[in-house]
Protein backbone atom coordinates (compact mmCIF):
# COMPACT_ATOMS: atom_id res chain seq x y z
CA UNK A 1 0.00 0.00 0.00
CA UNK A 2 1.18 3.17 -1.37
CA UNK A 3 2.45 5.67 1.04
CA UNK A 4 -0.73 8.13 -0.41
CA UNK A 5 -3.17 5.28 -0.13
CA UNK A 6 -2.31 4.58 3.43
CA UNK A 7 -3.02 8.37 3.97
CA UNK A 8 -6.02 8.17 3.08
CA UNK A 9 -7.49 4.98 4.61
CA UNK A 10 -6.10 6.47 8.19
CA UNK A 11 -7.97 9.66 7.07
CA UNK A 12 -11.19 7.78 5.96
CA UNK A 13 -11.21 6.23 9.69
CA UNK A 14 -10.57 9.27 10.82
CA UNK A 15 -14.09 10.48 9.42
CA UNK A 16 -16.12 7.63 10.85
CA UNK A 17 -18.63 8.63 13.19
CA UNK A 18 -18.95 6.90 16.09
CA UNK A 19 -22.69 6.01 16.84
CA UNK A 20 -24.33 6.40 19.87
CA UNK A 21 -27.56 5.34 21.73
CA UNK A 22 -29.93 8.13 21.19
CA UNK A 23 -28.10 10.20 18.02
CA UNK A 24 -30.40 11.39 15.42
CA UNK A 25 -28.54 9.91 12.28
CA UNK A 26 -28.82 10.77 8.88
CA UNK A 27 -29.42 7.04 6.82
CA UNK A 28 -30.39 5.63 3.42
CA UNK A 29 -32.36 3.26 2.51
CA UNK A 30 -31.03 0.03 1.35
CA UNK A 31 -33.98 -2.59 1.12
CA UNK A 32 -37.29 -2.99 2.65
CA UNK A 33 -37.56 -6.84 3.07
CA UNK A 34 -40.26 -9.60 3.55
CA UNK A 35 -41.00 -9.06 6.85
CA UNK A 36 -41.47 -5.20 5.77
CA UNK A 37 -38.43 -3.53 7.99
CA UNK A 38 -36.44 -1.12 6.50
CA UNK A 39 -32.34 -2.34 6.61
CA UNK A 40 -30.81 1.71 7.07
CA UNK A 41 -27.24 2.21 6.34
CA UNK A 42 -25.75 4.79 8.59
CA UNK A 43 -24.75 7.83 7.14
CA UNK A 44 -21.32 8.74 7.82
CA UNK A 45 -20.49 5.47 10.31
CA UNK A 46 -20.22 2.80 7.93
CA UNK A 47 -22.54 0.31 9.32
CA UNK A 48 -26.21 -0.55 8.93
CA UNK A 49 -29.13 -0.69 11.51
CA UNK A 50 -32.77 -2.13 11.06
CA UNK A 51 -35.99 0.02 11.12
CA UNK A 52 -38.86 -2.75 12.29
CA UNK A 53 -41.92 -1.79 10.78
CA UNK A 54 -43.91 -0.82 14.52
CA UNK A 55 -40.66 2.18 14.56
CA UNK A 56 -41.51 3.41 10.95
CA UNK A 57 -44.91 4.94 12.21
CA UNK A 58 -47.50 4.98 14.84
CA UNK A 59 -50.00 3.81 13.00
CA UNK A 60 -50.45 0.04 13.11
CA UNK A 61 -52.21 -0.09 9.55
CA UNK A 62 -49.42 2.00 7.99
CA UNK A 63 -46.95 -0.32 5.53
CA UNK A 64 -43.65 0.87 5.19
CA UNK A 65 -43.30 -0.08 1.65
CA UNK A 66 -45.86 2.40 0.85
CA UNK A 67 -44.09 4.67 2.56
CA UNK A 68 -40.17 4.29 1.90
CA UNK A 69 -38.15 3.07 -1.54
CA UNK A 70 -34.46 1.62 -2.02
CA UNK A 71 -32.41 4.81 -2.19
CA UNK A 72 -35.06 7.25 0.39
CA UNK A 73 -32.54 9.26 2.40
CA UNK A 74 -34.56 9.62 6.11
CA UNK A 75 -33.52 10.31 9.62
CA UNK A 76 -33.28 8.17 12.39
CA UNK A 77 -32.74 8.03 16.07
CA UNK A 78 -30.62 4.98 17.73
CA UNK A 79 -32.94 3.01 20.01
CA UNK A 80 -29.64 0.22 20.74
CA UNK A 81 -27.00 -1.83 19.92
CA UNK A 82 -28.51 -5.01 18.30
CA UNK A 83 -25.54 -7.97 17.49
CA UNK A 84 -21.60 -8.94 19.09
CA UNK A 85 -20.32 -7.37 15.77
CA UNK A 86 -18.24 -4.40 17.54
CA UNK A 87 -17.26 -3.11 14.12
CA UNK A 88 -19.75 -3.62 12.49
CA UNK A 89 -22.59 -4.19 14.46
CA UNK A 90 -26.19 -3.34 13.24
CA UNK A 91 -28.31 -0.74 15.29
CA UNK A 92 -32.41 -0.51 15.96
CA UNK A 93 -33.11 2.91 14.75
CA UNK A 94 -36.65 4.40 15.04
CA UNK A 95 -38.18 6.81 12.47
CA UNK A 96 -41.41 7.07 15.12
CA UNK A 97 -39.67 7.68 18.03
CA UNK A 98 -37.87 10.65 16.04
CA UNK A 99 -41.28 11.86 15.32
CA UNK A 100 -42.32 11.63 18.36
CA UNK A 101 -39.56 13.99 19.91
CA UNK A 102 -40.62 16.49 17.73
CA UNK A 103 -43.89 16.20 18.81
CA UNK A 104 -43.32 16.51 22.43
CA UNK A 105 -41.61 19.35 21.83
CA UNK A 106 -44.44 21.09 19.89
CA UNK A 107 -46.99 19.54 23.07
CA UNK A 108 -44.63 20.87 25.44
CA UNK A 109 -44.47 24.47 23.70
CA UNK A 110 -48.53 24.38 23.52
CA UNK A 111 -48.98 23.20 27.04
CA UNK A 112 -46.41 26.63 28.01
CA UNK A 113 -49.21 28.80 25.52
CA UNK A 114 -51.97 27.26 26.90
CA UNK A 115 -53.46 26.00 23.70
CA UNK A 116 -55.26 22.90 23.03
CA UNK A 117 -54.50 20.22 20.95
CA UNK A 118 -56.58 17.92 18.77
CA UNK A 119 -56.58 13.86 19.45
CA UNK A 120 -57.86 10.74 17.89
CA UNK A 121 -59.19 8.13 20.05
CA UNK A 122 -57.55 4.91 19.47
CA UNK A 123 -59.51 2.32 22.00
CA UNK A 124 -61.40 2.69 25.26
CA UNK A 125 -59.59 1.07 28.59
CA UNK A 126 -60.92 0.87 32.07
CA UNK A 127 -60.49 4.60 33.61
CA UNK A 128 -60.39 6.07 30.51
CA UNK A 129 -59.35 6.92 27.27
CA UNK A 130 -56.08 6.11 24.78
CA UNK A 131 -55.53 8.70 21.73
CA UNK A 132 -53.11 9.42 19.15
CA UNK A 133 -51.83 12.92 19.48
CA UNK A 134 -49.94 13.16 16.34
CA UNK A 135 -48.07 9.68 17.25
CA UNK A 136 -47.81 10.39 20.44
CA UNK A 137 -49.71 7.96 23.23
CA UNK A 138 -51.87 10.25 25.79
CA UNK A 139 -54.54 9.08 28.28
CA UNK A 140 -58.08 11.21 29.25
CA UNK A 141 -58.73 9.33 32.43
CA UNK A 142 -62.83 8.98 32.75
CA UNK A 143 -63.38 12.05 34.44
CA UNK A 144 -62.03 14.47 32.42
CA UNK A 145 -63.84 13.24 29.21
CA UNK A 146 -67.09 15.36 29.54
CA UNK A 147 -69.16 16.94 32.55
CA UNK A 148 -71.74 13.88 32.63
CA UNK A 149 -71.10 10.44 33.95
CA UNK A 150 -70.44 8.07 30.73
CA UNK A 151 -71.19 4.70 31.33
CA UNK A 152 -69.98 3.20 28.06
CA UNK A 153 -66.69 4.75 26.94
CA UNK A 154 -66.85 2.74 23.13
CA UNK A 155 -69.20 5.22 22.13
CA UNK A 156 -65.67 7.57 21.55
CA UNK A 157 -63.67 4.93 19.67
CA UNK A 158 -62.58 6.75 16.51
CA UNK A 159 -63.54 10.43 17.03
CA UNK A 160 -61.16 13.15 17.46
CA UNK A 161 -61.64 15.35 20.48
CA UNK A 162 -60.17 18.80 21.32
CA UNK A 163 -58.28 18.47 24.23
CA UNK A 164 -56.54 20.60 27.06
CA UNK A 165 -53.20 19.51 28.24
CA UNK A 166 -53.05 18.50 31.75
CA UNK A 167 -49.55 17.09 31.75
CA UNK A 168 -46.90 16.43 29.79
CA UNK A 169 -43.68 14.29 30.53
CA UNK A 170 -41.30 13.26 27.99
CA UNK A 171 -39.12 11.23 29.28
CA UNK A 172 -41.48 9.21 30.88
CA UNK A 173 -43.84 8.83 27.74
CA UNK A 174 -46.63 10.39 29.98
CA UNK A 175 -49.05 12.89 28.52
CA UNK A 176 -52.31 13.76 30.30
CA UNK A 177 -55.36 15.18 28.98
CA UNK A 178 -58.68 16.95 29.12
CA UNK A 179 -61.52 17.23 27.15
CA UNK A 180 -64.36 17.72 30.13
CA UNK A 181 -63.88 21.88 29.82
CA UNK A 182 -64.22 21.99 26.16
CA UNK A 183 -67.03 19.74 26.83
CA UNK A 184 -68.78 22.28 29.39
CA UNK A 185 -67.94 25.19 26.65
CA UNK A 186 -69.68 23.74 24.12
CA UNK A 187 -72.64 22.26 25.75
CA UNK A 188 -73.04 25.58 27.48
CA UNK A 189 -72.79 27.47 23.96
CA UNK A 190 -74.93 24.23 22.48
CA UNK A 191 -77.45 25.08 25.48
CA UNK A 192 -78.05 28.72 24.65
CA UNK A 193 -78.60 28.43 21.22
CA UNK A 194 -81.01 25.57 21.69
CA UNK A 195 -83.06 27.58 24.48
CA UNK A 196 -83.12 30.88 22.28
CA UNK A 197 -84.23 28.57 19.01
CA UNK A 198 -86.58 26.04 20.70
CA UNK A 199 -90.43 26.27 20.98
CA UNK A 200 -93.51 23.95 22.23
CA UNK A 201 -94.84 22.30 19.34
CA UNK A 202 -91.47 21.91 17.52
CA UNK A 203 -90.37 18.33 16.85
CA UNK A 204 -86.52 17.18 17.25
CA UNK A 205 -84.56 14.23 17.03
CA UNK A 206 -82.10 13.24 19.87
CA UNK A 207 -80.54 10.58 21.49
CA UNK A 208 -81.45 8.69 24.65
CA UNK A 209 -78.91 9.60 27.32
CA UNK A 210 -80.02 8.68 30.53
CA UNK A 211 -82.63 6.47 32.23
CA UNK A 212 -84.22 7.23 35.63
CA UNK A 213 -87.65 5.39 37.12
CA UNK A 214 -89.29 8.81 36.76
CA UNK A 215 -88.34 9.14 32.68
CA UNK A 216 -85.80 9.19 30.04
CA UNK A 217 -83.15 12.54 29.38
CA UNK A 218 -82.87 12.80 25.51
CA UNK A 219 -79.53 14.65 24.65
CA UNK A 220 -80.85 17.47 22.26
CA UNK A 221 -77.54 17.99 20.98
CA UNK A 222 -75.88 19.87 23.93
CA UNK A 223 -78.74 19.99 26.44
CA UNK A 224 -80.84 17.30 27.53
CA UNK A 225 -85.07 17.45 27.57
CA UNK A 226 -87.07 15.23 30.05
CA UNK A 227 -89.44 12.90 28.73
CA UNK A 228 -91.81 12.43 31.98
CA UNK A 229 -92.56 8.61 32.13
CA UNK A 230 -96.17 9.73 31.44
CA UNK A 231 -95.43 11.31 28.05
CA UNK A 232 -93.51 7.98 26.67
CA UNK A 233 -96.42 6.07 25.85
CA UNK A 234 -100.48 5.73 25.72
CA UNK A 235 -99.67 2.08 26.88
CA UNK A 236 -99.05 2.17 30.72
CA UNK A 237 -95.16 2.11 31.42
CA UNK A 238 -93.66 0.48 34.34
CA UNK A 239 -90.27 2.51 33.74
CA UNK A 240 -88.50 3.80 31.16
CA UNK A 241 -85.85 1.20 30.42
CA UNK A 242 -89.11 -1.20 29.20
CA UNK A 243 -89.44 0.69 26.33
CA UNK A 244 -86.11 2.32 25.45
CA UNK A 245 -82.40 2.37 25.66
CA UNK A 246 -79.63 4.24 26.21
CA UNK A 247 -77.98 5.75 22.49
CA UNK A 248 -81.36 5.05 21.15
CA UNK A 249 -82.37 7.70 18.29
CA UNK A 250 -85.81 9.22 19.26
CA UNK A 251 -88.15 11.74 17.96
CA UNK A 252 -89.92 14.09 20.55
CA UNK A 253 -92.44 16.93 20.47
CA UNK A 254 -91.31 19.90 22.77
CA UNK A 255 -93.76 20.48 25.32
CA UNK A 256 -92.32 23.41 27.30
CA UNK A 257 -89.53 25.46 27.32
CA UNK A 258 -88.65 27.28 30.37
CA UNK A 259 -84.41 29.03 30.25
CA UNK A 260 -84.80 30.67 33.90
CA UNK A 261 -85.18 26.60 35.11
CA UNK A 262 -82.81 25.42 32.45
CA UNK A 263 -85.27 22.70 31.64
CA UNK A 264 -87.62 21.59 28.56
CA UNK A 265 -90.29 19.52 28.97
CA UNK A 266 -90.69 16.78 26.49
CA UNK A 267 -92.93 13.84 24.55
CA UNK A 268 -93.02 10.87 22.07
CA UNK A 269 -96.59 10.04 22.90
CA UNK A 270 -97.77 12.50 21.34
CA UNK A 271 -96.20 12.15 17.45
CA UNK A 272 -97.94 8.46 18.19
CA UNK A 273 -101.49 8.07 16.45
CA UNK A 274 -103.58 8.96 19.64
CA UNK A 275 -106.14 6.25 21.49
CA UNK A 276 -108.98 8.16 20.65
CA UNK A 277 -108.32 8.91 16.55
CA UNK A 278 -110.65 6.85 14.73
CA UNK A 279 -112.71 5.58 18.12
CA UNK A 280 -116.13 5.90 16.30
CA UNK A 281 -114.50 3.26 13.62
CA UNK A 282 -113.17 1.36 16.65
CA UNK A 283 -116.14 1.33 18.85
CA UNK A 284 -119.16 1.76 17.24
CA UNK A 285 -122.71 2.62 19.30
CA UNK A 286 -123.92 -0.88 19.94
CA UNK A 287 -120.50 -2.66 19.55
CA UNK A 288 -119.01 -5.08 22.44
CA UNK A 289 -115.87 -4.70 23.63
CA UNK A 290 -113.24 -6.60 26.31
CA UNK A 291 -112.16 -4.06 28.83
CA UNK A 292 -110.76 -4.21 32.22
CA UNK A 293 -111.69 -2.14 35.19
CA UNK A 294 -109.28 -0.01 35.96
CA UNK A 295 -111.04 2.21 38.62
CA UNK A 296 -113.74 2.37 41.25
CA UNK A 297 -115.90 5.48 42.05
CA UNK A 298 -119.06 5.95 44.02
CA UNK A 299 -121.18 6.77 40.50
CA UNK A 300 -120.00 3.78 38.38
CA UNK A 301 -116.95 1.74 37.03
CA UNK A 302 -114.23 3.00 34.70
CA UNK A 303 -113.57 0.24 32.24
CA UNK A 304 -110.53 0.56 29.91
CA UNK A 305 -111.43 -0.79 26.61
CA UNK A 306 -108.26 0.54 24.35
CA UNK A 307 -104.50 1.61 25.54
CA UNK A 308 -105.66 5.18 26.66
CA UNK A 309 -109.10 4.14 26.33
CA UNK A 310 -111.37 4.80 29.64
CA UNK A 311 -115.05 4.55 29.58
CA UNK A 312 -118.08 5.14 32.12
CA UNK A 313 -120.15 2.31 33.35
CA UNK A 314 -122.56 4.39 35.26
CA UNK A 315 -123.69 2.88 38.28
CA UNK A 316 -127.86 2.45 37.00
CA UNK A 317 -126.16 0.29 34.16
CA UNK A 318 -123.63 -2.40 36.27
CA UNK A 319 -126.62 -4.92 36.86
CA UNK A 320 -130.53 -4.88 36.40
CA UNK A 321 -131.02 -5.36 40.28
CA UNK A 322 -130.14 -2.60 42.73
CA UNK A 323 -126.61 -2.08 43.72
CA UNK A 324 -125.26 0.26 46.65
CA UNK A 325 -121.78 0.50 45.29
CA UNK A 326 -120.01 -0.86 42.07
CA UNK A 327 -117.24 -2.53 44.51
CA UNK A 328 -120.30 -4.81 45.36
CA UNK A 329 -120.22 -6.75 41.95
CA UNK A 330 -117.09 -5.40 40.61
CA UNK A 331 -113.44 -5.44 41.29
CA UNK A 332 -110.26 -3.20 39.72
CA UNK A 333 -108.48 -5.38 37.06
CA UNK A 334 -111.49 -7.22 36.34
CA UNK A 335 -111.76 -8.69 32.84
CA UNK A 336 -115.49 -7.47 31.43
CA UNK A 337 -117.72 -7.09 28.30
CA UNK A 338 -119.28 -4.07 27.71
CA UNK A 339 -121.59 -2.61 25.16
CA UNK A 340 -121.32 0.83 23.59
CA UNK A 341 -123.68 3.10 24.49
CA UNK A 342 -122.79 6.85 23.50
CA UNK A 343 -119.55 7.71 22.44
CA UNK A 344 -118.28 12.02 22.28
CA UNK A 345 -114.83 11.88 20.76
CA UNK A 346 -113.95 15.60 21.42
CA UNK A 347 -115.05 15.35 24.68
CA UNK A 348 -113.26 11.76 25.18
CA UNK A 349 -116.22 10.21 26.89
CA UNK A 350 -117.78 6.70 25.77
CA UNK A 351 -120.56 5.71 27.92
CA UNK A 352 -120.70 1.64 28.84
CA UNK A 353 -122.82 -0.78 29.83
CA UNK A 354 -122.84 -4.02 31.40
CA UNK A 355 -126.45 -4.88 31.80
CA UNK A 356 -127.47 -4.26 28.67
CA UNK A 357 -125.42 -7.49 28.03
CA UNK A 358 -127.38 -9.56 30.46
CA UNK A 359 -131.10 -9.95 30.66
CA UNK A 360 -133.29 -9.54 34.37
CA UNK A 361 -133.71 -12.77 35.66
CA UNK A 362 -137.51 -12.43 35.10
CA UNK A 363 -136.59 -12.82 32.31
CA UNK A 364 -134.43 -15.72 32.44
CA UNK A 365 -136.64 -16.94 34.87
CA UNK A 366 -139.64 -17.06 32.56
CA UNK A 367 -137.18 -19.12 29.68
CA UNK A 368 -136.51 -21.56 32.01
CA UNK A 369 -140.46 -22.30 33.70
CA UNK A 370 -141.81 -25.79 31.99
CA UNK A 371 -144.29 -25.13 29.11
CA UNK A 372 -148.48 -26.33 29.71
CA UNK A 373 -151.07 -26.89 27.92
CA UNK A 374 -152.86 -23.52 27.26
CA UNK A 375 -156.40 -24.72 27.34
CA UNK A 376 -155.35 -26.51 31.45
CA UNK A 377 -153.40 -23.57 32.02
CA UNK A 378 -156.19 -21.14 31.59
CA UNK A 379 -158.59 -23.46 33.19
CA UNK A 380 -156.72 -23.96 36.20
CA UNK A 381 -155.90 -20.17 36.50
CA UNK A 382 -158.68 -18.91 35.37
CA UNK A 383 -160.85 -18.55 38.73
CA UNK A 384 -157.90 -17.40 40.78
CA UNK A 385 -156.26 -14.64 38.17
CA UNK A 386 -160.33 -13.35 37.62
CA UNK A 387 -161.67 -13.80 41.34
CA UNK A 388 -158.22 -12.75 42.58
CA UNK A 389 -159.22 -15.23 45.43
CA UNK A 390 -157.29 -18.40 46.31
CA UNK A 391 -159.16 -21.42 46.75
CA UNK A 392 -157.81 -20.79 50.15
CA UNK A 393 -159.94 -18.43 50.40
CA UNK A 394 -163.00 -19.34 49.64
CA UNK A 395 -162.87 -22.64 51.46
CA UNK A 396 -162.08 -20.16 54.41
CA UNK A 397 -164.85 -18.19 54.10
CA UNK A 398 -167.37 -20.94 54.04
CA UNK A 399 -165.97 -23.08 57.09
CA UNK A 400 -166.59 -19.79 59.34
CA UNK A 401 -170.32 -19.69 58.15
CA UNK A 402 -170.50 -23.64 58.94
CA UNK A 403 -169.59 -22.80 62.61
CA UNK A 404 -171.86 -19.60 63.06
CA UNK A 405 -174.81 -21.90 62.41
Amino acid sequence: MSDNENKQLLDALDNIKEVKIGDVVNGEVLAVDNDQQLIVGIEGAGVEGVVPSKEVSADPDENPSDKYSVGDQIKVVVVSKIGDDKENGSYLLSVRRLEALKIWDEIKDKESKDENITVKVTRPVKGGLVVNADGVRGFIPASMITDHFVSDLNQYKGQELEVKIIEVVPEENRLILSHRAIAEKNRKQAREEIMNNLAAGDVVEGTVARLTNFGAFIDLGGIDGLVHISEISYDHVNKAADVLSVGEKVKVKVLSVEPERDRISLSIKQLQPGPWDDIEEKAPVGSVLDGTVKRLVDFGAFVEVFAGVEGLVHISQISHEHIDKPSDVLKSGQKIQVKVLSIDPEEHRLALSIKALEEPEEQAAAKDEPKQNVDDHATNAAPEEESGFTLGDILGHELDNDDRE
